[in-house]
Order: C-alpha cells, then structure tokens, then sequence
C-alpha cells in the first residue's frame, strides 16, 4: 500500500505530468515502442530518483511497457507530494513524502525493494547498497539495474574494484545522451533556478564559486558567466584546472576563493568541500548551496557549531550568524538546490536521460540474466537511437556518409 502525503493532492500533479509530456517528445516515441513489445511484461521495476514530474512521465513509460512499477524520491526533500499522489492515483505503488526524516526515507526505500524487483532505477547507490546489506534477500529476483548519477556511479565502481558488485549494472550517467546535456546545460540552468527562486536576488556581478569542474561545474560556470557573474572555479584535477582557465574562468584554491565568493555552489561528489576554516572567512551575506547528490559537501554540523544563532530567512533559506555578526546563509539544507529548492532539470533535458533509461532497462530485460555482474557502459546503439529521435522531434536533418566514404574510412593501408 502506498504510502504518500495526501491523494487529494493528485489531480495537481497530473496536471504537472500532463505538461512534461508534452515537451518529452523521446519518451513518447519510446512509450508507443514499448507499448507493442512489451519488453518489461510480468517484470517488476523499483524505482528511486528524485520525485517529480519528469520521473513520473518515467514509470509511466515503463508501465506502458509491461512492468509493474513501485516508485519512491532519492532525497528527502525533491519529492513532490502532488505527483506522488498522482502516481499513487494511477495505481502505482508509491511510497514517499516530502520532508521525510532519515529514518522514514530509509523506510520507503526499504518498501520500494519490497516487490522483490526484477530491474531497478538508482539515483545515488541507495538501492544497490540496501541490497547488498540489510535488504539482501529482496535482491532474489534481480537481473540488474541502472544508476543515473555520479556519486552513485562512484559508488558503484568502488564495489566492482573491491571484487563487492553482486549485480549487473548499468552507467547511464555517463552516456553522451546524459551526461553531455542533462549534467551540462540541465545541471547549470536547474541549480542558478533553484537560487534564483529560493532568494529573489541577481546574479549579474557578484562572484559565483563553483566547487568542481565536472560536466556539472562546467554548465554552472557557463552559465553564471553568462548572467553576468565574476566566476571562480576549485578543482583538484590539473587537468580540468586548465581546461576552466581556458574556458575564462579564475581558478584558486577554495581557501582563497571563500573570501571572494559571494554564491557558492558545490558539484564534487565529495565531502567537505566547504568547512569550518572557509566559514571564517567568508563575507556577509553569502549565499552557500550544493548541487551534489549527497548533503555532505557543504559541513553543515562545523557550520552550526560555528553560529551563535541559527534561524529561518525566507523558505529553503537558513541563516547561521557568526560570533561577529556575519550572516552566512545555507540554501535547502545543503541538498540539491536545485531539486530541493526548484523543479529540478527542464522536461526536454530529462527527455534525453530518461530515454536512456527506458532503453538500457529494455536492454537488461533482453540480455541482463547472460551478462556479467559489472558496471557497463551504454550500448552506442542506445545513445544513437536517443539522439536520432531527439533530431527528428527537433526538426533536424544531418548527413550520413556514402557508401563509398564508409568504404575510404575502413580502408587499411
């Protein structure tokens, strides 16, 4: 039985899902594919990505497809309870809630696994880590599953090394069709509407820090660049330090860039990227947010031991004063500003990265129970098919080599 916030709230978010798909022309193409074959038919799918609109128009593809599908958030505070219900309306089983503690978000991954499932959707490595822990015997059935972002991509690759990997997984994030749009152009414009929307203040001419200059740093920094920020980048990889440079941007170390900041954004995938010795010397008035999976990048326990006084600003903003007056201001608990405090990435970005999704699950039914229990790539075949549909929908023609060029470029000498 689900377990949501209130059915009332369902005929809000059908309107909310209604709207995404019209603007999610792949996952409306792959819906009418899957519709006659089926390719998911007596299978059971669980499903933990943040919980909103764009994910819903998901399991409704993959229902279409045949699978029974059971749906909850990968963060406690992304999911919108409209959509739930709306889900839950439909006959889904879901169970999530905005605003959840820990230990009920723990709880509604722990239902979701509950079907037994025969795939599943990971946002984050929640799933698969309850699966080789407490949960492992809800992994019977497993065939294998696909991860949808960095840090649960870390995760993932980490258990392979440690010879820990005990199903077939999937990189979806890292997928051209991914990674190059939703990471880029859906993480920089999602994250500066999260702040945008949470504070009612410019970008234009303050200096914007952004931590890490993955796909998510750099559509951040081309963003905020093109808003008018001064924008400064910290990074820890030589090689990426050099490709920000040359992009345009400052680059320094976080602890001459917290002095200068004005907007901080962390998109490391790590831990303690903003600490106490940072908070000293940051101005009044910053702005300090994360657009990292987890809410560990930002020392939210070293910040608050700091303070002399915490309180509420406006929603999704909370204020910590120092013991000289300084206001530091933390935005969505340091969760994923983006979703937490926003609509998370537009529907035409999440498009793309769904339609990876629904084609390599499709790909798992088919060949999963014969593969490897390893991380995998994308099949080329997938990404291609992804981004032959989104030409088409967009009204894109390109060309395509003759024979004889396919012929001049397979030619050995």
């Amino acid at each position: 039985m689900s377990r949501i916030k209130d059915i009332r709230l369902a005929p809000s978010g059908a309107e909310k899902i209604a709207w995404v798909a019209s603007y999610m022309p792949i996952l409306n193409a792959i819906k009418e594919e899957f519709e006659r074959t089926k390719p998911f038919s007596g299978m059971k799918i669980s499903m933990s990505i943040h919980l909103e609109a764009k994910t819903a128009y998901l399991a409704k593809i993959l229902r279409a497809g045949g699978a029974e599908v059971w749906v909850t958030g990968c963060n406690p505070l992304s999911t919108q309870d409209d959509v739930a219900a709306a889900l839950a309306a439909e006959g889904f089983e879901v169970h999530a809630k905005h605003g959840v503690t820990e230990e009920e978000y723990r709880a509604d991954l722990i239902s979701t696994l509950s079907c037994i499932p025969d795939l599943i959707i990971d946002d984050g490595g929640d799933l698969i880590s309850l699966l080789h822990g407490e949960c492992r015997e809800l992994g019977a059935h497993l065939i294998g599953g696909c991860e949808e972002t960095t840090t649960g991509v870390h995760r993932l690759l980490a258990r392979e090394r440690a010879g820990l990997l005990d199903y077939t997984m999937i990189d979806v994030n890292d997928a051209d069709c991914k990674h190059l749009f939703d990471n880029r152009y859906g993480t920089g414009q999602s994250t500066l509407d999260g702040i945008m929307n949470s504070t009612n203040l410019i970008i234009a001419g303050k200096t914007v820090v952004v931590a890490g200059y993955g796909w998510c740093g750099k559509g951040l920094a081309m963003r905020a660049k093109g808003m008018g920020a001064v924008v400064i980048v910290t990074e820890i990889d030589p090689i990426k330090a050099i490709e920000a440079v040359m992009d345009g941007f400052r680059v320094m170390p976080m602890d001459e860039a917290a002095k200068h900041g004005d907007i901080f954004v962390t998109l490391t995938g790590c831990k303690d990227v903003l600490v106490e010795r940072h908070f000293a010397v940051m101005k009044d008035g910053v702005l300090l947010s994360n657009s990292g999976h987890f809410d560990v990048e930002i020392n939210k326990p070293e910040l608050e031991a700091m303070a002399v006084e915490s309180f509420e600003r406006k929603p999704n903003i909370r204020g910590y004063r120092m013991p000289d007056g300084r206001i530091l201001n933390l935005l969505a608990e340091g969760r994923l500003v983006n979703l937490a405090a926003g609509n998370g990435h537009p529907a035409e970005i999440m498009d793309m990265s769904f339609g990876i999704q629904a084609k390599s699950l499709a790909y798992l039914a088919a060949h999963g129970k014969s593969m490897e229990r390893r991380v995998y790539a994308v099949p080329l075949e997938i990404d291609r098919e992804v981004a032959n549909i989104k030409l088409g929908a967009m009204d894109i023609s390109i060309d395509r080599l003759t024979e004889e060029q396919e012929d001049y470029l397979a030619r050995v000498e």
